[in-house]
């Protein structure tokens, strides 16, 4: 018997559990194959005792339909830097990569499928040159990474948010508000985009088209007219002012490497005001409503098909590639050229043109 193992690193994200049951329901047309789940990321198998779990037809039977994913995430420690706690209480990182592969090999694991995002990637590529048998999945809801057209996660996240602008349109127009909505992405604004054309926002600020606070306040003002008036400006969590900087705090979390972004809509609307705007302003942090629940159709489609192809690509030991969809079709890349250079919003490119079209505000 052959086994390949299932591992999700990173955030959570819609779609995960479909990727999972596609591996299992594909590798079951396989007579000789098992799939196995590694907890937590690679945590599962660093850990004593071991923590695995059997994925079979009774353990997937419907999850496609569920957020989250059933073997469970981490964004934290790793096989390349494993915290260890001192008797001081400070804490070392240790490398246990050469360790791990040992301990795939006793349990047997033939193939090791990686579904995450740029930073899973990343470890994927490092286990690669480290001579393991390992294929990646791209899974963010920032839609950050180059080498695929899209992935999975990122249509329910805009979803969500747009959903929450429609909902934020109401109140801002039964009050004369400003509500400003601050949404995930980290150094990519298609989330915010995408929900600013869809919501129908007025303005939409981005990290890649660091904004000028005038133009955004001259937006506004145009929308109010003897103090009567609305609008809804949607921002990017990694938005920030032309010389200015991302807001962010620094992690406390062991293990957890990621600058912690938020906040930048409360500091817009203090920059809002101390330039002298007075209409009423209020801001909603959508934060992590935008990586739970069930995943759209579209999401569970495109992560069914990136588990099919994965476990194809174990039989075919296309190893050291990761799946990517690159329309109409599904099919292999390089890691190293998944990880190679972010997807980051192109200020030229037409989505933002047809934003601007219809008289979205960048601030630029």
């Amino acid at each position: 018997m052959k086994r390949v193992l299932v591992a999700t690193g990173g955030g959570d994200c819609p779609g995960l559990n479909a990727v999972i049951r596609a591996i299992v329901k594909r590798a079951q047309q396989e007579p000789d194959w098992e799939v196995i789940g590694s907890i937590e990321s690679f945590n599962g198998i660093l850990r004593e005792p071991t923590e695995i779990r059997v994925l079979d037809e009774r353990a997937v039977a419907g999850i496609h339909v569920q957020g989250g994913t059933i073997i469970g995430s981490t964004n934290k420690g790793g096989p390349f830097a494993w915290p260890i706690k001192n008797k001081d209480g400070s804490w070392d990182f240790v490398d246990r990569s050469d360790e791990m592969i040992r301990k795939l090999q006793y349990l047997g694991v033939d193939a090791v499928i990686s579904i995450g995002g740029d930073g899973s990637q990343k470890i994927s590529q490092a286990l690669f040159e480290k001579g393991l048998n390992i294929i990646g999945v791209p899974k963010t809801i920032d839609n950050d990474l180059s080498a695929t057209d899209f992935t999975f996660g990122f249509q329910t996240a805009v979803q969500i948010a747009t959903e929450a602008v429609d909902k934020l349109v109401t109140t801002a127009a039964s009050h004369n508000r400003v509500l400003v909505l601050e949404v995930m992405g980290r150094f990519a604004g298609w989330i915010a985009l995408h929900a600013a054309i869809g919501g129908g926002a007025e303005v939409c600020l981005i990290p890649e088209i660091p904004y000028d606070l005038n133009k955004v306040l001259e937006r506004l003002k145009a929308r109010y007219s003897k103090g009567k008036g609305n609008a809804i400006v949607v921002i990017a969590e990694g938005a920030k002012p032309k010389d200015g900087s991302i807001v962010f705090a620094e992690s406390k979390e062991v293990g957890y490497s990621n600058l912690r972004l938020g906040g930048v809509a409360h500091k817009l609307t203090e920059e809002l005001k101390m330039a002298g705007f007075e209409a009423d302003m209020r801001e909603t942090v959508l934060g992590h409503l935008q990586r739970g629940g069930i995943p759209t159709a579209y999401d569970r489609i495109l992560a069914t098909q990136f588990g099919v192809k994965a476990f194809e690509m174990v039989l075919e030991q296309r190893f050291g590639q990761m799946v990517a969809y690159r329309h109409p079709n599904i099919v292999a890349v390089p890691l190293s050229e998944a990880v190679g250079q972010p997807n980051f919003v192109d200020p030229g490119c037409d989505l933002v043109k047809t934003a601007k079209g219809i008289g979205i505000s960048f601030g630029d």
